[in-house]
């Protein structure tokens, strides 16, 4: 077991974002496409996955009060930093928004769902009087496999990465021993980047707390704790601050958060429910520290084998992280946190993703009450069944069936959902 493979994992999967993280790498792209033309931009294409357009559709972009694929390309374009990656968009002001939304109304700007296999795909083609860009993102929201400018091919890996995501290779040394064998190791003053986790999805779980966002989840049941409606529990209490968290993140505010294998939302979810249990149980921080790291890499285990982008909602894997925190955090072993595993799976295994949004606080707010839950039934020794739907003997079987049921089972309705967004008729 190597600390330097997992110090390095922990460093690329947990990655500061400021909003959602589709639209962002539509911004991030189109900003890193306007590098590399000259002159006045007099149009933008943007050809991205299903997967991409319907996380990016409805979810509001930080310091702007609205949404779009388009207004993230736009704004990409006019005011895009490409050098602080997912926090492309810092610093946005008022003239920019209009700019961005000038250039949509002058119908500067095209969205189209691209033919690809890849569940995250982002193609952006610039075009002004001078030069033309053409930039591609794939399989991770800033890695760029295309760039051509002028007629010329500056970087080309595209064709050598045709198919979805190969995390599931490149992270070969990942199980739930060799996690398990980490946690228990590492020297928690390593952990830098679990610490910085905490401080930051702490912050705005506080934010969405305290103040009005989207559907305030988080904000209307710590009101209702206090009004004796709600018990003052461990559940209620992880309820609250995780979908507080994803309450203001949804809704456009300006903190950045500590993502997980490319989601904000599964950076929150592996993370503040192990927060909140920790400081209502009175954790040491050596401890606490340890519980999120083992969160955020099963987190990231699971990850790898249903795919970056998934028709599965991925609070369902981040929850079930934090279940296995949660159980550490109990004083719960290896026995245990497969115990946690197994029932997290037998209950959320089904939610679908049906596009960033206000709504997802509530999903995570599910899934955490759930990962309370499942830990606690864990530390009494029990466990769903290996007789029982997806469930198998042990938790990294019946991780591979999750792993088949969204890799193999939920194309078609990946369709359906976008064909229902796009279509429905609103107001």
């Amino acid at each position: 077991m190597n600390d330097v493979e997992f110090l390095g994992l922990l460093e690329k999967e947990l990655v500061v974002t400021l909003g959602c993280t589709e639209p962002m790498a539509i911004a991030y792209t189109a900003a890193l496409a306007k590098t590399y033309v000259r002159g006045e931009v007099t149009s933008v294409n943007v050809f991205a996955s299903a997967n991409v357009i319907k996380n990016a559709m409805s979810v509001t972009i930080p310091g702007t009060k609205n949404s779009g694929v388009n207004l993230a390309a736009a704004l990409g374009v006019i005011a895009g930093d490409c050098t602080k990656g997912l926090e492309v968009l810092e610093g946005l002001t008022l003239l920019d928004i209009e700019k961005a939304k000038a250039m949509i109304r002058e119908e500067r700007v095209t969205v189209e769902v691209a033919e690809t296999s890849k569940k995250l795909y982002i193609e952006v083609i610039l075009a002004t009087p001078e030069s033309f860009a053409r930039v591609v993102v794939a399989d991770e929201h800033t890695h760029v496999v295309l760039i051509q400018v002028d007629g010329q091919t500056l970087l080309n890996t595209l064709a050598e990465e045709e198919g979805d995501d190969n995390e599931e290779t490149e992270y070969s040394f990942l199980s739930l021993d060799s996690i398990w064998e980490f946690v228990q190791a590492v020297n928690s003053k390593d952990l830098t980047i679990i610490k910085k986790a905490i401080e930051l999805n702490k912050t705005i779980g506080l934010e969405g707390l305290f103040n009005e966002y989207g559907l305030q989840v988080g904000k209307t049941i710590k009101e209702n704790i206090r009004k004796g409606l709600f018990a003052d529990d461990l559940i209620t209490q992880a309820m609250a601050l995780t979908a507080g968290a994803s309450d203001a993140r949804m809704s456009g505010c300006p903190l950045p958060v500590m993502g997980n294998s490319g989601s904000g939302n599964q950076g929150i979810s592996a993370t503040l429910p192990v927060v909140a249990v920790g400081e209502k149980l009175g954790a040491a921080e050596d401890q606490l520290i340890r519980a999120v790291a083992l969160s955020n890499l099963i987190a990231i285990y699971i990850k790898t084998k249903i795919g970056r982008l998934s028709a599965l909602c991925g609070a369902t894997a981040s929850g079930t992280g934090a279940s296995c925190g949660i159980t550490y955090l109990l004083g719960g072993g290896k026995n245990e946190i497969q115990r946690a595993i197994q029932n997290m799976q037998g209950n959320v295994a089904g939610m679908f993703c049906d596009g960033a949004k206000a709504g997802c606080a509530l999903k995570l707010s599910t899934c955490t009450s759930t990962a309370v839950q499942s830990a606690i039934m864990a530390m009494e020794g029990l466990a769903i069944q290996s007789t029982d739907g997806i469930i198998e003997q042990t938790a990294e079987q019946t991780i591979a069936n999750l792993g088949r049921l969204a890799t193999q089972g939920t194309k078609e309705v990946d369709r359906i959902i976008l064909d229902i967004m796009v279509n429905k008729k609103v107001g």
